[in-house]
């Protein structure tokens, strides 16, 4: 098979950072008095939510600069610009008409080099919204009926990404560890994710790598099924938030409102998950389902703190700067700014060290389990079941718990909205009738991708597969 140079896909990612940007030019105050505030985010991008979906649909930070007004200030304006990938927040950044943007970690490392050409676009990455200690949050997926099995039965074939995105760093990463080159064993299709979609469906391409929600929309609407979970790669992946120094610098007072209003979005997504997840379905066009996959206690770990780990992790990646295009050296420890977040906990009276040191999951899965009479308070085993027209989760302890509470609510006739569980080998949230279910005894086992079911079956082969309906009929009440 011919693939294409490497440098195409540089020349479509520079093509697409340095796109004609259509109206007027934003200056730093709208009228007079009024300060006017661009904010870039991705509805659809789901672990941005507290930085972006959610944060728009609560009026968070629209309240924090209202109440800057109040004592004095001048009036803000909030102007919010929707994107499906991080690049053309990045290239508005640049031209200096967005001031506030987030976007995940490699796309991050393209904003920070981009933009340290001119100091009125230099940017500092400000905060985080959301990680998974593993690198969950990127997966590839492939037709229903593909006979891939592993990363491996890629080789040769044509795989959709977003170049320049975190799932194309994550399918980058996870070729090199399967020992294929990613510039010539594959043919990478740089695609926004919606057309990535269609051609997965279609059949125009093998494989599709993307960043949350992409996948687990994708299999929960039975168009794909997951061949690489991201968490095998065991690197912290995340999303953050990034600011023009020049706006920060000329408005710190705006800044400061944004971050303290992050930290509002944060704690409403930890109090109210299911409300937060019907606010960001109905504000990005997502199934609800799918957002409290990721959104959902168990899911992606909401926290703002900049952990040494993320940007030990962050500090690794920037090879994959070079590899995708010319880039210019990125100096991490300059790009990140520590001191407006940390003045933001301190304001509100949080203690940000002790929040940097911690962690842990912010929303584990919690309460206990009805059915099996335990507490669901090991986040490696805990699960939920969603039932049709409530309000409120189900808690489960386990995963064999979760099949028995199944089992009985369909002898009860109740209507199963959705089930989560994380997979039993890297933790990983999914969706439990999507999962692959191993049988071990009287245990039952769920697993994300083919491949990590059968790493559980050589180390255990008296264990042996089977479908998720199956195990939930014999498994014993």
């Amino acid at each position: 098979m011919k693939f294409r140079p490497a440098r195409l896909a540089a020349l479509a990612l520079a093509a697409a950072l340095s796109l004609t940007v259509t109206g007027c030019s934003l200056e730093e105050t709208a009228s007079g008095d009024t300060v006017k505030l661009v904010v870039g985010y991705q509805s659809k991008t789901i672990n941005t939510v507290t930085a972006g979906t959610l944060l728009k649909a609560k009026g968070f930070l629209e309240q924090r600069l209202n109440d800057l007004t109040a004592k004095g200030g001048p009036k803000y304006q909030v102007e919010w610009q929707d994107y499906d990938t991080g690049a053309p927040i990045t290239a508005q950044m640049v031209a200096e008409k967005i001031d506030i943007g987030s976007m995940g970690d490699y796309p991050l490392l393209i904003n920070g080099s981009r933009t340290q050409a001119n100091e009125r676009s230099r940017t500092e990455l400000v905060s985080i919204t959301g990680y998974n200690p593993k690198g969950a949050l990127n997966m590839v997926v492939v037709a229903p009926d593909s006979p891939a099995r592993t990363i491996n039965d890629l080789a040769g074939q044509k795989v959709s990404a977003s170049v320049g995105s975190a799932g194309h760093g994550t399918l980058v990463q996870a070729l090199t560890r399967a020992g294929i080159d990613p510039k010539t064993g594959v043919e990478v299709l740089n695609q926004q994710p919606q057309v990535g979609a269609s051609a997965l469906e279609s059949g125009q391409v093998a494989g599709l790598s993307q960043f949350v929600a992409w996948p687990g929309l994708l299999v929960f609407q039975n168009k794909a099924k997951l061949l690489y979970d991201g968490a095998e790669l065991n690197v912290p992946t995340f999303h953050g938030v990034v600011a023009r120094r020049d706006y920060a610098k000329n408005h710190p007072e705006v800044l400061d409102a944004f971050l303290r209003a992050q930290l509002d979005a944060t704690d409403f997504i930890h109090t109210e998950p299911l409300e937060a997840a019907r606010l960001v379905a109905e504000n990005s066009g997502l199934a609800q389902e799918v957002v409290y996959l990721y959104n959902g206690p168990g899911g992606t770990s909401f926290d703002t703190t900049l952990k040494p780990s993320l940007l030990a992790a962050f500090k690794d990646d920037v090879q994959y700067l070079k590899s995708i295009g010319d880039f210019a050296e990125l100096d991490i420890d300059a790009f990140v700014e520590r001191a407006p977040l940390q003045k933001a906990f301190a304001d509100a009276g949080r203690d940000y060290a002790a929040e940097v040191a911690n962690s842990a999951n912010p929303a584990p899965v919690k309460g206990n389990d009805p059915v099996s009479g335990k507490p669901a308070e090991n986040p490696a085993l805990a699960g939920e079941i969603w039932f049709a027209g409530q309000n409120v989760t189900q808690p489960v302890s386990d995963p064999t718990a979760l099949l028995r509470a199944i089992k009985q609510a369909r002898a009860q006739g109740k209507t199963i909205r959705a089930a989560y569980i994380p997979d039993s080998e890297l933790g990983t949230r999914w969706f439990a009738d999507k999962a692959l279910w191993v049988r071990d005894g009287e245990r039952y086992l769920p697993f994300t991708t083919v491949a990590a079911a059968q790493r559980y079956l050589t180390a255990h082969p008296s264990a042996a597969t089977v479908a998720y309906d199956q195990a939930v009929n014999e498994v014993r009440s």
